[in-house]
């Protein structure tokens, strides 16, 4: 293949990807967008909550993420019964997983509090918590088909399943956070049973297309499934638990940076979360093309074609930094604009609120170069089964760099948010260079044997 054609087939196999994470996303941005419309002290709530719904369920995922370049690799050689097992096992996983932390999102409370939060926040979260926790384990087993389907590059039943999820919580949210249609007014109550009936759906509707579509039934997903395969269940958790660690280090940054950006002020972290919404919104195109760069890589690890992986590399590049130079200038230029909606018209804080935030922005515009060059290495590491190394360096560079400068710069110098985000800037930075030469590292190793 040519370049190309490597762009193309990047695309055909990215942009379902790019717009099931957007969808995916825009439940969360519905949330944000119908809590500030309520109260912003709900909204303020849902941030905490939601930071650390994401810290547990982003770890997670770290087995649905070791699927999609096992599967990938075994497509590639036409091994069917592989893709079933390291399917069934990535499955297990996360049902088991889901258990044990469990009880944390029940009882969050005391641990809000123990890091800094204010109680009556704190309380609110764990409300919301208590009733999202139920839907990890859904959440969690629709990563890990969506993984497998992605893998098969059978992308687009898994853009239109979310978009129905979409509609389905919208619809919810509305009638349960503000009483409409006949419900009970039940604010951020409402707002976590949407949440669950969303991802409930879902998972059904993906399970009854793999067991009954003609590309996947072949697989025999879920028959037996209650039978244990240890060697790829082991395969699987060798993978699968660096990939969530390192998932926990960069998200648990921005969820870290949440609750410093608490202890400055509720204002200040309302601002917080509604800049983080739109900067997350642009990285989901970031994480759909890098979930592209996993396939693409793992089926190419499994033709042991390493030209076309480095060529397949540089065009998922090429097409994650035209994206940058768009959003970077939105940024930029109309960040009141982006923000706008996140708030009533009325509401007695909103030109604070917008002041914060706009400042927020300008700062993101700075890293979203290396924010995106980092998630696209990682996808490349992933695909060629390299987890651990990355692991490694993402902690160091954001828990070792990017939070204890947020904190000095945000907390101890004084400079806000604003600082607070500068902090996040160089440990992506720093992520960003040595995942790089990982790859090229890993790369030029797999072609030398």
């Amino acid at each position: 293949m040519n370049f190309a054609q490597h762009i193309r087939a990047v695309l055909v196999l990215g942009l379902p990807l790019v717009g099931s994470h957007l969808a995916q996303f825009s439940v969360h941005v519905i949330d944000t967008v119908m809590l500030g419309w309520y109260d912003v002290t709900a909204l303020a709530a849902s941030v905490l909550a939601t930071s650390f719904f994401f810290v547990v369920f982003i770890m997670g995922a770290g087995f649905s993420f070791a699927v999609m370049p096992m599967v990938a690799e075994a497509a590639a050689s036409d091994d069917g019964t592989r893709i079933r097992r390291v399917t069934r096992m990535g499955l297990w996983l996360s049902v088991l997983y889901s258990l044990v932390f469990l009880p944390l999102l029940v009882w969050s409370a005391p641990v809000l509090r123990a890091l800094g939060q204010d109680p009556a926040l704190a309380l609110m979260a764990q409300d919301y918590l208590a009733i999202v926790g139920v839907g990890l384990v859904p959440s969690l087993l629709v990563m890990v088909i969506k993984s497998y389907l992605a893998a098969l590059e059978r992308t687009a039943v898994v853009l239109w399943v979310t978009l129905l999820a979409l509609v389905v919580n919208s619809g919810l949210n509305y009638a349960l956070i503000f009483g409409n249609f006949g419900a009970p007014e039940m604010g951020l109550r409402g707002a976590a049973i949407a949440s669950v009936v969303a991802q409930t759906l879902t998972l059904l509707v993906l399970a009854l297309y793999v067991a009954k579509s003609a590309e996947t039934r072949q697989h025999a997903l879920f028959t037996r499934i209650w039978r244990p395969d240890p060697e790829a269940f082991r395969e699987v958790f060798r993978l699968g638990w660096p990939i969530g660690l390192t998932n926990l280090a960069e998200s648990g940054m921005f969820s870290a940076s949440a609750l410093i950006i608490g202890l400055i002020g509720t204002l200040p972290l309302a601002a917080h979360g509604i800049a983080l919404q739109i900067t997350a919104a642009t990285f989901m195109i970031h994480v759909g093309l890098s979930q592209a760069a996993t396939v693409r890589a793992g089926r190419a690890l499994g033709r042991r074609d390493w030209a076309g992986l480095a060529l397949g590399a540089k065009a998922i590049m090429v097409l994650s930094m035209g994206v940058v130079l768009v959003t970077t200038a939105m940024f930029l230029s109309i960040p009141e604009v982006l923000m706008t909606g996140f708030l009533g018209p009325d509401d007695p804080d909103r030109g604070a609120i917008l002041a914060i935030g706009a400042s927020l922005l300008a700062v993101a515009a700075l890293f979203q170069l290396v924010d995106a060059g980092q998630v696209m290495a990682l996808g490349l590491l992933r695909g060629m089964q390299d987890t651990r190394w990355p692991m490694v360096a993402t902690a160091l560079s954001y828990w070792g760099l990017g939070i204890p400068a947020s904190y000095v710069l945000g907390v101890t110098l004084g400079f806000g948010g604003v600082g607070v985000w500068v902090g996040l800037v160089i440990g992506l930075v720093f992520a960003s260079a040595a995942l790089w030469w990982r790859y090229m590292r890993v790369l030029n190793s797999l072609r030398a044997a």
